[in-house]
């Protein structure tokens, strides 16, 4: 969608009113808008709020844990951008919120680039906006989805940011579990790290089946079913929890950095928040 087709001057918190732009269906769910009001966004219409009440009803813990996958990632790409990675491809970015990707690696780096990649228009239109680049760095925005790699890797804006022949930070905070088993998450992951040069990294956090020691492992299952259920109905996109070690096999590859794959919230954490039981997996690894 052009900037003709959702002007910038129409942007603001949607709530105001739930008035959207013209070209987009209000009345289904999308990941990144239910996303936005887990972190008490306003950029989300009565059918992401509704679903996102479900989730919540099943998981009260869901908006602690969107908290703690957005810290890790701010904290991930920090780490990266202060070892001298300054090109970032951040698939299925979500709604611009505080201490997006480029303003973290442009705060280590202020030459670093980024490349946004959503399938949201909405998305994009507040990306455009509010996501200019520092002078020395750029920020670019497309209208893609994950389960296209070819066509991300194509896009002609992405080939002007980006050079992949110096490492790449690949930010996949969130994204992965929206492609199920039949979508070949591996092939998409093969085909998304294929064009990355040694040095290069992967981010990754995911929704898990695994559950705390101390938890009912039926409940849990009970949970996520239901859940998988309110995305697959009311939403864009499915849901599809996986195991620790399905989530390992994807990072085949990669040599983890320490502390390996750990619950989001536990990823290099040295504030205060924790969060209850496993929920997200976070990793990030780089590219022997």
């Amino acid at each position: 969608m052009s900037a003709e087709e959702y002007p910038l001057g129409r942007l603001g918190s949607v709530t105001e009113g739930d008035h959207p732009p013209t070209q987009i269906d209000i009345s289904v769910a999308h990941p990144a808008r239910m996303y936005d009001y887990y972190l008490h966004g306003k950029d989300n219409f009565p059918a992401d709020r509704e679903a996102a009440e479900k989730i919540i009803a099943l998981a009260p813990e869901v908006r602690e844990f969107a908290r703690a996958n957005r810290a890790f990632l701010g904290r991930a790409v920090r780490l990266l951008a202060e070892q001298g990675v300054d090109q970032f491809l951040d698939i299925g970015t979500g709604i611009p919120t505080a201490d997006n990707t480029h303003q973290v690696a442009q705060r280590a780096d202020p030459a670093a680039r980024v490349v946004y990649v959503d399938n949201d228009p909405i998305v994009l239109a507040h990306a455009r906006a509010l996501m200019s680049g520092s002078d020395q760095g750029a920020t670019s925005v497309i209208q893609a989805d994950l389960r296209d790699p070819a066509g991300i890797l194509g896009h002609p804006d992405v080939r002007a940011t980006l050079d992949f022949n110096r490492p790449v930070g690949l930010i996949l905070a969130a994204v992965l579990h929206f492609v199920a088993e039949d979508e070949d998450p591996d092939g998409i992951l093969k085909q998304l790290t294929g064009v990355l040069p040694p040095g290069s990294h992967l981010v990754l956090s995911h929704a898990t089946t695994d559950t705390a020691p101390d938890g009912d492992p039926r409940l849990v299952a009970e949970a996520n079913a239901e859940a998988s259920r309110v995305y697959r109905s009311r939403s864009a996109s499915a849901l599809t929890f996986r195991s620790g070690p399905r989530i390992r096999e994807l990072l085949t590859g990669f040599d983890l950095l320490e502390p390996g794959l750990v619950p989001v919230h536990a990823w290099r954490n040295e504030s205060d928040l924790r969060v209850d039981g496993v929920g997200i997996y976070a990793a990030v690894g780089r590219k022997l």
